[in-house]
């Protein structure tokens, strides 16, 4: 059944994620990509890892989406149609595509993993909230001013998104 799990998750993610980039309809381009995310958040549960999924529901799919589609709504038409990518544009993220997909290929394959431990973290609340605030080795301070910024640039692209001039 973890098979068949996977697999449905993944071919909605490449699905969903085909249709975010091919789709010329900002709104319905927004919707796809919470697909997308809630596919890889479905990922993330599967593995075990419930509080990387549960950031995944809340900042991504929560906070991103939910910010596209506000920012969307209040400065756009919904129906408004974005330009067809022209040849030059293809081959450019075709290449873009291939430029990342090679680092990736390259940093997974020359990556020694090391192997895993046995130990049980401490997980009490005060564990928890002494890791939040830290900002030495295993805190989340610098993280969490990460997901603050990834939020505001966010709200800027996809206003300067939507409230871009149309030419008549």
């Amino acid at each position: 059944m973890e098979k068949a799990m996977f697999y449905i998750l993944s071919g909605m993610i490449l699905v969903f994620s085909l249709l975010t980039v091919t789709s010329r309809r900002i709104l319905r381009a927004a919707v796809y990509l919470l697909f997308v995310l809630l596919g890889s958040a479905g990922l993330f549960f599967m593995l075990n890892f419930n509080f990387l999924a549960a950031v995944q529901l809340t900042v991504y799919a929560g906070g991103i989406i939910v910010l596209i589609i506000f920012s969307i709504m209040l400065t756009s038409h919904v129906n408004e149609k974005l330009e067809a990518a022209g040849a030059k544009k293809s081959v450019f993220s075709f290449l873009a595509v291939a430029a990342g997909a090679a680092v990736t290929l390259y940093a997974i394959l020359n990556y020694s993993f090391p192997s895993v431990s046995d130990r049980v973290n401490d997980s009490s609340m005060k564990t928890i909230g002494t890791m939040l605030l830290s900002y030495k080795d295993d805190g989340y301070v610098l993280p969490f001013e990460v997901i603050s910024i990834l939020l505001l640039a966010a709200m800027v692209g996809a206003i300067i998104i939507a409230k871009r001039e149309h030419k008549l």
